[in-house]
């Protein structure tokens, strides 16, 4: 799932142990230092790393929710974990390297160099697991109470060590442990896999033992007088190291996990001098598999010449080693006997289009049709793929893809639209991080389907969600466009919270069809009449939009949805807008660099983070309001990457019902006082102390099991005359 809460000082929720004091150094200004200039500069800002951060940790609360139910609560805490972890991989990993390439840098908000950046981000890591080690704590509580129970070596009943040992039994022979010495170099170490080192001594000459456990489930669970245990592999193994190293002294055990960078860089020179890109990708994941260690994760007390020897094998920086007492796998919910209490109520995508095949191009040409995501199927869309396959007035499909599921029906219905021969285009970005290679296999998959599979831009990821379905009817040419805020991907339709626009507008077609010809050329759309593309029409638009709030003065009105913000020109506009009087109100769910609410400056801008049961991924834009107010939908954040870096798409949404829509997920989460956190002037988050309404979520499921479309009645044949059956 790419990614602030109360400030770090501040005291947290009863049922939710607050974080350490923050360092002096590191603590945010006070909004009233921000007061006196007159010009924008530092005091206004957050710094990206550690606004992500907070967005992380507000997830962590989550966790640590009373009213959360037990077995989501732990979810939580693997999503705040496997958060961390790309954290680490992405921007950790390109923060050391730039900071190698580039030591001079500064950043253009705070003013901080990758130094401070880093030396910030390390004591905030490190002050955040306090508070993870507090809430696994008191998880760990509750589920004892529920009757779960992990496993504690330190102190295992006679019954619990016997189950045990016949566990350990079973692995032995899976167990590879190995001593490293002068004659045995150390291991290369996966990333994000576990490994049990240990101490070893043999006629005092001590060295460092090591257990692989990539190919050891991470967990069993058995139940014992009606409880349910669950019991650690890398517990297990550290418990019986002694059988593993029999001609050793073990004196203390650890668990050891790596995080690497996996910022690959993409030569730019790489196209031009190889021609199949799809291979070049294909060997950077392969050097993505060896990069440097940015963070090592310690769990359990080693004794201090266990540590020694860690530092002098992997040699990691201090500040970039973390001693834990929290599993790094918490996934084992999935395989306990849960009660009915114990996760959330099940909830399914309802299916409130009742068009058929057959159905929806007629429907189109008189209607547009809007899907949010979860709450609504992603179904129809694939059915439309399926008439528009079927259609012989269909000459072709144009679609880009970044993500797609692992079994993708989507994907199914392009190729059943190639096998029909329709001329079905492609743009699968390769460089989707996390999904490089999944997505290698789709474009294999598509080409041998019949379909034309190309590629990104050089220089640009293509993240827009963008589909152009080209008809010719008699002498004229008719087009269906889908825009979408969140990926072709049924998997986390179910999960993400997104929408989808399906319209016959003509213009947007037409748009439409020049944006596929430019990057079928390997060219940057050009501006375009209703389609706002990014990076040459999205940003300049939203800015003269900006500029018509401002014009209005204090009946000026702004709304936005987005999961980050930190591109400087938008957030100085929004200074502006807020100097004039207009009201600004921001949704953004991770990153906000843009402290709302300072004296002068941002005294009427709110942002709101609403962090739930399902992710908040929609991308919604609103400027006045009433009939007159412009309402966008699109695939880009107000990330710099987005706004100069990708191409994205972005649309206008027209007609009274789709607005309506629309505008009524905004009001859903202006009205969410239980999974909404308010940012404050000191760029921390609260949350409010007594909810009395219902989650933004949980009210938009039943709104959009309201939103019908049903089928148009069948056209009624005109009766032929006496005189036209005779002479036509």
């Amino acid at each position: 799932m790419e990614e602030t809460e109360r400030t770090l000082d501040t005291p947290a929720p009863a049922d939710v142990p607050a974080a350490p004091p923050a360092a002096a150094e590191d603590a945010l200004p006070a909004p009233e230092a921000a007061a006196a200039p007159t010009v924008i500069g530092p005091d206004c800002f957050v710094d990206r790393e550690l606004s992500w951060l907070q967005f992380n940790l507000r997830v962590l609360r989550e966790a640590g929710d009373s009213a959360v139910p037990l077995l989501e609560r732990l979810k939580f805490l693997s999503i705040y974990q496997n958060n961390l972890d790309e954290f680490f991989m992405v921007r950790v990993g390109a923060l050391i390297h730039r900071g190698i390439v580039l030591p001079d840098y500064t950043d253009q908000k705070t003013g901080w160099n990758t130094a401070t950046q880093l030396r910030k981000i390390m004591r905030e890591v490190a002050r955040q697991q306090e508070t993870e080690r507090a809430v696994y704590t008191g998880l760990m509580q509750d589920m004892a109470a529920a009757g779960i129970e992990v496993v504690d070596f330190r102190r295992i009943s006679k019954v619990d060590e016997s189950i045990a040992r016949k566990f350990f039994a079973e692995y032995r022979q899976l167990l590879t442990p190995r001593i490293v010495d002068a004659e045995h170099p150390m291991p290369f170490l996966d990333n994000r896999e576990p490994f049990v080192a240990a101490l070893l001594r043999k006629r005092e000459k001590q060295s460092l033992g090591i257990v692989y456990l990539s190919r050891m489930p991470a967990y069993r669970v058995y139940e014992d007088e009606g409880k349910q245990k669950v019991l650690m592999t890398d517990a297990l193994v550290r418990h019986f190291a002694p059988l593993l190293f029999k001609k050793h002294e073990v004196r203390s055990t650890c668990t050891i996990r790596v995080t690497r960078n996996a910022d690959v860089f993409i030569d730019e020179n790489m196209r031009a001098e190889d021609e199949d890109f799809r291979s070049s990708m294909e060997k950077l994941l392969k050097k993505r598999k060896r990069q440097q260690i940015v963070r090592l994760q310690i769990l359990g007390k080693p004794e201090r010449h266990l540590r020694e020897l860690l530092d002098k094998h992997l040699k990691v920086p201090e500040k970039q080693v973390f001693l834990s007492s929290v599993p790094f796998q918490l996934s084992f919910g999935g395989a306990l006997n849960a009660k009915e209490d114990m996760k959330f109520p099940e909830r399914h995508s309802v299916r409130t289009v009742a068009l058929r095949k057959g159905d929806y191009f007629r429907y189109l040409e008189r209607n547009d049709l809007l899907l949010s995501f979860p709450f609504q199927s992603m179904t129809p869309f694939v059915e439309l793929l399926y008439e528009a396959a079927d259609d012989p007035e269909v000459v072709s499909i144009r679609i880009t893809l970044y993500r797609l599921a692992a079994s993708s029906k989507l994907a199914a219905a392009l190729a059943y639209a190639a096998d029909q021969g329709k001329d079905v285009l492609c743009l699968l970005e390769l460089r989707a991080r996390f999904d490089e290679k999944n997505n290698i296999d789709y474009s294999e998959m598509l080409e041998e389907a019949g379909c034309s599979v190309i590629y990104g831009l050089p220089e640009q990821k293509v993240h827009s969600k963008l589909c152009l379905i080209t008809r010719k009817c008699g002498d004229a040419v008719k087009f269906i466009t889908q825009i979408g805020t969140g990926n072709y991907n049924e998997v986390t339709s179910e999960q993400y919270c997104d929408l989808s626009l399906i319209t016959s507008d003509e213009q947007i077609g037409r748009d439409a069809a020049a944006i596929f010809e430019a990057l079928e050329q390997g060219q940057i759309p050009e501006p375009t009449e209703k389609l706002l593309t990014s990076p040459l029409a999205f940003k300049p638009r939203l800015l003269e939009l900006l500029d018509g709030e401002i014009a209005k003065g204090s009946a000026g009105f702004v709304s936005i949805k987005v999961n980050s913000l930190n591109d400087i020109d938008v957030m100085r506009k929004l200074i502006d807008c807020s100097r004039a009087g207009v009201t600004v109100e921001l949704f953004i769910r991770g990153i906000c660099c843009l402290r709302p609410g300072l004296p002068g400056f941002s005294e009427h801008i709110t942002v709101r983070s609403v962090v739930g049961r399902y992710l908040e991924h929609s991308r919604i834009y609103v400027f006045g309001r009433g009939e007159d107010a412009a309402v966008l939908i699109g695939s880009g954040d107000l990330l710099n990457r987005n706004t100069q870096r990708r191409v994205e798409a972005f649309t206008y949404v027209t007609t009274a019902d789709t607005r309506r829509q629309v505008l009524e997920v905004m009001e859903a989460l202006r009205r969410d006082d239980v999974k909404g956190w308010d940012m404050c002037a000191d760029g921390s988050y609260a949350k409010s102390p007594a909810p009395r309404g219902q989650s933004s979520q949980a009210y938009l499921f039943d709104f959009f099991a309201q939103q019908r479309a049903e089928p148009l009645p069948p056209e009624k044949k005109k009766r032929r005359g006496l005189f036209r059956f005779l002479f036509g």
